[in-house]
């Protein structure tokens, strides 16, 4: 097993550990059937992921001006995840849905994800 699987292990692991469970949401828009002239209904999937939530600092709140009043920090395990989170998707978390808001960052060093650091918003 190379390092950084090693490391993406160790991640999924303490946050396993330390953090909570998450659900990403990503809805699938359907597509424009001619039968019925519109389009067809979407499918919603769903994938289970580890997660801690944390608040932003003072610091954070002054260097980035994007960050709302009630905005959260959500690192999430890369390891295991059937599909990257994107700003199109929405998490759950300890019964409240969020939604993505930029920035979203890849934790990737040499090509393999560890960790994703969301904003979330409620």
């Amino acid at each position: 097993m190379a390092f950084y699987d090693e490391m993406a292990v160790m991640a999924l692991e303490m946050i396993t550990e330390f953090g909570q469970p998450v659900t990403i949401s990503k809805m699938v828009p359907g597509e424009y059937d001619p039968d019925i002239g519109g389009e067809s209904p979407g499918a919603t999937f769903e994938q289970a992921a580890q997660g801690i939530l944390l608040d932003f600092t003072g610091q954070e709140f002054q260097n980035n001006s994007l960050i709302r009043q009630g905005d959260k920090k959500l690192k999430i395990a890369a390891q295991g995840l059937a599909w990257a989170p994107d700003l199109l998707n929405s998490v759950i978390v300890q019964g409240r849905t969020w939604s993505i808001v930029p920035p979203l960052k890849e934790i990737n060093p040499a090509g393999t994800a560890i960790l994703y650091e969301l904003q979330v918003r409620s």
